[in-house]
This record gives C-alpha cells, sequence and structure tokens, in this order.
C-alpha cells in the first residue's frame, strides 16, 4: 500500500509542477515587448491571419499577434532540432555522435540551443524590421524606432525563446510528456474557446445555420476518433532470435515484434507543407505594390481553393516519405538486427532485411500520406467556406491528439514502472 501511495504522490507532483509551469508559459504570452502600440498591432494581426503569421500565431498560442516577450514561441528551438536531425544523414561528424549514446546525445542536443540562439536571433531581428515598417490606419506600431529599439527587441524575443525552450526542458525532465510538444499544444487549446465562441457568434448572427454548426461539431468528434485510431496503428514485423546450445541447455529461440507506426513522420509534414505554401501570402500581404503574379498567388494560395490543395497534398506526401526516411533507416536498423543475431522470418539477414523494411514503410507512409492530407484538407475547405478559426484547422487536431496521446502514454509507464519497481522491492524483502 506504501508504495502505491509513493507512486500517486510522485506523479501527482510531477502534474502539478507540469501545470505551473504551463501557467508561466500562459502568463509570459501576454507581457508584451517595449515600445510598441498595442492598438496598431492588433489591425495589423487581424491584416495577416491567412498568412504564415496566423499559423504562427496559433502555434504560439496569440504571443505573436500581441508581440509578447513569447512571441517566437518554441518555433527556433524546433526548427534547430529539425535541421541539426536531417544534417546528421549527409555530414558524418553529426551521424558518429548519434552513435555515442548519451554523451553523443547531450553534445548534440547542445548544438540544437547554440542553433536556436542563431535563427531566433535572426527572426527577432527581421520581427523588429518588420515592425518599424508597419504603418496602419491609425499610425506607427512601433512608438520609437531606431537601433535601441532593435537592440532591445532582439534580446527580448531571444531570451523568451530560451527560456521558454529550458522550460520544455524542466517539464521532460521533471514533470509528465513532451515539455516541447506540451507548450505548443497549450497555446493551442487556449485558442479553441475564442474559436469556439466566435463559431457560435457567427450562428446568432445567422452567418452559420444550427444545422452546420452541429455538422461542424460532429465533425470534429470524427476526426479526433480518426486521428487516435491512424496514431494507434501498427505493422507488427516478427524479428525472430536464434536457438544457442550453451553445455546440456539451449537458450534462446525467443520472438518478438518490432512495431512500425502507419504515420512515422507525425505532423512534420503539414506544419512544413502549409509554411511553404502560406509564405507567398504573408510575402504579398507585407509588399505595398502587389503585382498581377502576386495577386495571381494571393488569391489561388488561399484556402480552400483547388491549386491551394493540390499542392498542399503534394507537399505533404512529399514531407511523409522525406521525413520518414530521416526518422527510420532501414539499413541501420538491419544491422542492428543481425549484430544481435535477429532475423525476421523469410529474409535473409543484412540488405535483403533493409529492402523489406523500405517496401513495408512505402505502403505505410503511401497510407499514412494520405490519412494525413484527408484530415488537413476537409478542415481548410470548411475555413474557406465559413471562416473557422486557425484553432480548428486539421494541423491543431494532429498536435493537440498526438500530444494527449503521448502524454496519456508516459503517464501509464511512470504508473507501470513504479508498481514494478515496488513488487520486485517486496520479492526482496520476503527473499530475506
Amino acid at each position: 500500500m506504501s508504495y502505491a501511495r509513493k507512486s500517486n504522490n510522485d506523479l501527482s507532483r510531477r502534474v502539478v509542477f507540469t501545470l505551473l509551469i504551463l501557467v508561466v508559459c500562459r502568463l509570459g504570452s501576454f507581457i508584451p515587448i517595449a515600445g510598441i502600440d498595442s492598438v496598431a498591432l492588433s489591425n495589423i494581426a487581424e491584416q495577416n491571419q491567412a498568412g504564415i503569421l496566423g499559423m504562427f500565431n496559433m502555434l504560439s498560442g496569440g504571443s505573436l499577434g500581441r508581440m509578447s516577450i513569447f512571441a517566437l514561441a518554441i518555433m527556433p528551438y524546433i526548427t534547430a532540432s529539425i535541421i541539426i536531425q536531417l544534417s546528421s544523414i549527409a555530414y558524418k561528424p553529426l551521424e558518429n555522435l548519434k552513435k555515442e549514446g548519451e554523451v553523443g546525445k547531450r553534445k548534440i542536443n547542445q548544438l540544437s540551443r547554440y542553433l536556436t540562439v542563431i535563427l531566433a536571433a535572426f527572426q527577432a531581428y527581421g520581427v523588429a524590421i518588420s515592425l518599424e515598417s508597419a504603418v496602419t490606419d491609425v499610425g506607427s506600431v512601433v512608438l520609437m524606432p531606431g537601433m535601441f529599439f532593435r537592440i532591445t527587441t532582439v534580446v527580448t524575443l531571444v531570451v523568451g525563446t530560451m527560456f521558454l525552450m529550458w522550460l520544455g526542458e524542466q517539464i521532460t525532465a521533471r514533470g509528465i510528456g513532451n515539455g516541447t510538444s506540451l507548450i505548443i499544444f497549450i497555446g493551442i487549446v487556449s485558442g479553441v474557446p475564442s474559436a469556439i465562441i466566435s463559431m457560435f457568434e457567427l450562428s446568432r448572427k445567422g452567418s452559420l445555420s444550427p444545422l452546420v454548426v452541429v455538422a461542424i461539431c460532429g465533425m470534429v468528434i470524427l476526426m479526433v476518433a480518426v486521428i487516435v485510431f491512424f496514431e494507434k496503428a501498427q505493422r507488427k514485423v516478427l524479428v525472430q532470435y536464434p536457438k544457442r546450445q550453451v553445455g546440456n541447455k539451449i537458450y534462446g529461440g525467443d520472438s518478438t515484434h518490432m512495431p512500425l507506426k502507419l504515420n512515422t513522420s507525425g505532423v512534420i509534414p503539414p506544419i512544413f507543407a502549409s509554411s511553404i505554401l502560406l509564405f507567398p501570402v504573408t510575402i504579398a500581404s507585407f509588399s505595398s505594390n502587389n503585382s498581377d503574379i502576386m495577386s495571381w498567388f494571393t488569391y489561388h494560395l488561399g484556402h480552400g481553393k483547388p491549386l491551394y490543395i493540390l499542392l498542399y497534398v503534394a507537399l505533404i506526401l512529399f514531407f511523409s516519405f522525406f521525413y520518414t526516411a530521416v526518422v527510420f533507416n532501414s539499413e541501420e536498423t538491419a544491422n542492428n538486427l543481425r549484430k544481435y543475431s535477429a532475423y525476421i522470418p523469410g529474409r535473409r539477414p543484412g540488405k535483403n532485411t533493409a529492402e523489406y523494411f523500405d517496401y513495408l514503410l512505402t505502403r505505410l507512409t503511401v497510407l499514412g500520406g494520405i490519412y494525413l492530407s484527408i484530415i488537413c484538407v476537409v478542415p481548410e475547405m470548411l475555413m474557406n467556406k465559413y471562416a473557422v478559426s486557425f484553432s480548428l484547422g486539421g494541423t491543431s487536431f494532429l498536435i493537440v491528439v498526438n500530444v494527449v496521446l503521448d502524454t496519456f502514454t508516459q503517464v501509464q509507464t511512470h504508473l507501470f514502472s513504479n508498481r514494478y519497481e515496488g513488487l520486485v522491492k517486496k520479492m526482496k524483502l520476503r527473499d530475506r
């Protein structure tokens, strides 16, 4: 009983610690940087809701729209981690670091932090320049433009990003769940109530019929169920260990299953695809001289337009294959199996096993890419037709459901591991 009580107390402390850190993240998103006219800034934010800034504002929980100290959110750190991960494929020293175990992992994390500072400083300077040049009907966004404003803005935003990164690491180490994912999760969830209120407000004004509101709510429930089903879907590959004789005894001969996820790439493909497609729209919104070409791009790359949907699906499929190849190395996995004398029944160890993994992953990735495309495209059409908020988009649902599933898995793992430790201690006491 004491072991169960200790396990529950430890879990409670972790949950409370995680909630407190997330509260700090939300409080920081309301602290504005110095020298900004809030009225003019809100005007700019409303004008750029459809572009890439609107998506980043959604991922940052409104911090970018309020130009708070957490305006860049955790995105520079995520970008830096992805760049380091991709570089480890082409750059041999980084690839060797990945093979050094925990020591190599710490060095790679340190490189990611250094790159985060560089990316955050670059993005913060771009934000400062853009704010200085932004002029609205109510006046300039920056009250006192100049070098002092640029320096203070860069320092503030970089420190804010690094502080968020540190908070994420504290959640991962001392709380429950992946800290970085939870920070993005709380930012998205914070925008859901306002999105729901605006939807019902449109219904009250007659812009949306009650039947459409009920249909959207039903679709949301269906989407959550579909995402849970596909994110849990796996292809289990049988792995056999050979028998070996030591003296008169025979050891080994066991078998296990290697799970291959249907959606190995996670939420990376839709985030990358939407970022690329929304970039021309964002450039056009900042440009004062809109040419015919830019106007054409702005119209046809709008939400729900046929060209946008076609390119969106193509990019999602491309990044699904690309990121799956980055995450899962077939040759390395096949060599690791051969190193431990394991094999897949009916497949020769080495190259033949690697080709089998490629065969399976290609088919799984096709299904995963189609699933991601459907989940992301249907909300895009609704956003175009009924002006639904970004917070109800497919990417938002993917991130939220994935984070919830991952957090529940970690809670279960934590409880099971503590129970196992308690049983082992009880067995030792009985043996004495």
